[in-house]
């Protein structure tokens, strides 16, 4: 289950609420899920409770107790435990990371991707009339992130009809000049890279930092937890056994990375809607730590041997690294499998 979908049932545990008449509320667009805070438990947490309280006139212990009651029945839903003054806290059944992880595989590259954009006037974005490094590279990744979501970009170069609707305008981005003035000792991927990683009102940084091949580099990150991936693969097969997407045993320890997989299908929509190429690279990077952070659990130690427990772990980093390669394609990236 992903937070989106456990925010719609939520959702539909305060509809139901409302409509047996236990609360007395308008019922919230959404319902924000999250990793359980200090003092909490389970997969995901929500302060639903605590938002309906003073509109419902209750106290947020009682809507805590009448939502828990609904959630819990939700399926994929182990269960439900409240904390603090009104906190709900969501355990999910192990089956659920599993479906996420068959899910990831299945769809491949296009996970992620919708048609929540499809049918709306294209995207006009406005590119300077000189070719700026940025605004170019900007321009490419916010039509690709765009497409994944059904959405289409026109591209245009100086001013343009004010009225035209609705209109991404780029001459208005910081430019990215290096002070040798030459983009090309860094190459593509690294080039792209830092002008994309910055938030919009950034400036980017074009030096040899973003070469360096050491942790402080989130572009190595990225793609160095992409290559360890496959590197599991095939010292996989070498140990005789492949990947499966059965249950995880501990879905405690492999929640830091099922939790950014999993939201991975918001995030990219978010990055689509708010044109914001920068959303889906920081979010890679978010992907990378907890996939480096999770290698190390995959394959056998000493004289163990392969289990189900070792084929369904191959099956989420496989997942992530079938992520981590999409939104690198989507950022104009190359994915190398050596590195």
């Amino acid at each position: 289950m992903t937070p989106v979908e456990l925010s719609r049932n939520v959702l539909c545990a305060v509809r139901r609420a409302v409509d047996a008449g236990e609360l007395s509320v308008a019922v919230p667009a959404r319902a924000v899920v999250a990793a359980p805070g200090p003092g909490g438990s389970g997969d995901y947490a929500t302060n639903i409770a605590l938002q309906l309280a003073r509109p419902a006139g209750r106290t947020p212990r009682y809507v805590a107790e009448v939502l828990r009651e609904r959630i819990s029945v939700a399926p994929g839903v182990r269960g439900v435990e409240i904390t603090g003054p009104g906190f709900l806290n969501i355990s999910l059944d192990s089956a659920a990371p599993a479906a996420l992880v068959r899910e990831i595989l299945t769809q491949g590259l296009r996970y992620g991707h919708s048609e929540a954009l499809a049918g709306r006037e294209p995207l006009s974005v406005r590119l300077p009339v000189e070719r700026e490094p940025r605004a170019e590279a900007v321009a490419d990744a916010v039509a690709r992130i765009v497409a994944t979501q059904g959405g289409r970009v026109r591209l245009r170069r100086g001013t343009g009809d004010a009225h035209e609707g609705d209109v991404l305008d780029l001459r208005t981005l910081p430019t990215a000049t290096p002070a040798s003035g030459d983009t090309a000792p860094l190459g593509i991927d690294a080039t792209r890279w830092a002008l994309l990683h910055p938030a919009p009102h950034d400036r980017p940084r074009l030096g040899a930092e973003h070469l360096v091949q050491r942790e402080s580099n989130p572009l190595f990150r990225v793609r160095y937890a992409y290559a360890r991936t496959r590197a599991l693969g095939r010292n996989a097969a070498g140990l005789g056994f492949t990947a499966y997407a059965g249950d995880l045993a501990d879905v405690a320890a492999a929640q830091n990375l099922l939790a950014p997989l999993a939201d991975h299908p918001r995030l990219l929509l978010s990055a689509a809607t708010h044109r914001a190429p920068d959303r889906l690279a920081r979010h890679l990077v978010t992907l990378a730590d907890a996939t480096l952070a999770f290698v190390p659990t995959v394959l056998p130690l000493g004289d163990e041997k392969p289990s189900a427990a070792h084929r369904a772990r191959l099956a989420l980093v496989e997942a992530a690294g079938t992520v981590l390669a999409g939104g690198l394609s989507l950022l104009g990236i190359d994915a190398p499998e050596y590195l």
